[in-house]
């Protein structure tokens, strides 16, 4: 008889499995992406010109098609904002507006006067990567993969501090705390999600801010 489960049991297995293994693979064309010739809607329009009127130095992007549904559209590449930023790519331009704003009227502000020095870098982990989201199970396209999200892990501070999400989040310093929180509640007012730390073990030391679904603020 437990023979006969066990052998249930390795049916069973057989037959459901890892689902992973049916989903369609994200990753880039190997032949490259494709440049859409499309015209630039009213609204792209609209945040380039935000950006320009914001002193914000940046070059639009053409549209492209990378494969497997990763396409970013109506993006730019920000070339000065202010303050570095690092391992910046191409990044759908309401993001890059939003990403601008945050930095120089939340981080900025909020590193002068809670942990007393001016801000003078940036520190992400990027924004497009074609692929699926990480930490889930759904095997759903990042936001990444269009170009609408961005990873920030850390901050450089004028004093030579160097404040990061992975040792600061819980920092024994309620000054670096409150600086993460602060900057954490405006982005969550700016940006359509906002994960960090407590959200999972994905997010264990960086903020993702996108503007895909939501609101959803963690």
């Amino acid at each position: 008889m437990h023979r006969g489960i066990l052998l249930l049991a390795l049916l069973l297995a057989s037959c459901v499995g890892d689902d992973r293994h049916d989903r369609p693979v994200i990753r880039e064309r190997k032949s490259g992406p494709i440049t859409l010739n499309r015209p630039t809607p009213r609204e792209t329009q609209q945040c380039f010109a935000d950006l320009s009127r914001e002193r914000i130095r940046f070059s639009p992007l053409p549209d492209r098609d990378f494969g497997s549904g990763c396409i970013v559209t109506g993006a730019v590449q920000l070339l000065d904002i202010g303050v570095p930023v690092t391992n910046l790519k191409s990044m759908r331009c309401p993001l890059a507006r939003n990403f601008t704003a945050w930095v120089r009227f939340a981080v900025a502000p909020a590193a002068k006067q809670m942990l007393g020095s001016e801000l003078v870098r940036v520190e992400s982990f990027g924004t497009y990567s074609c692929r699926a989201i990480i930490g889930g199970s759904s095997g759903r396209m990042s936001e990444h993969g269009l170009g609408n999200a961005v990873d920030v892990g850390g901050f450089v501070l004028a004093d030579g501090r160097k404040i990061r999400v992975e040792t600061g989040w819980k920092s024994d310093d309620p000054a670096v705390r409150a600086f993460f929180r602060t900057i954490h509640n405006s982005a969550c007012r700016r940006f359509r999600t906002v994960l960090g730390p407590d959200y999972n073990a994905a997010h264990y030391n960086h903020l993702h801010l996108d503007m895909g679904r939501g609101p959803f603020c963690a």
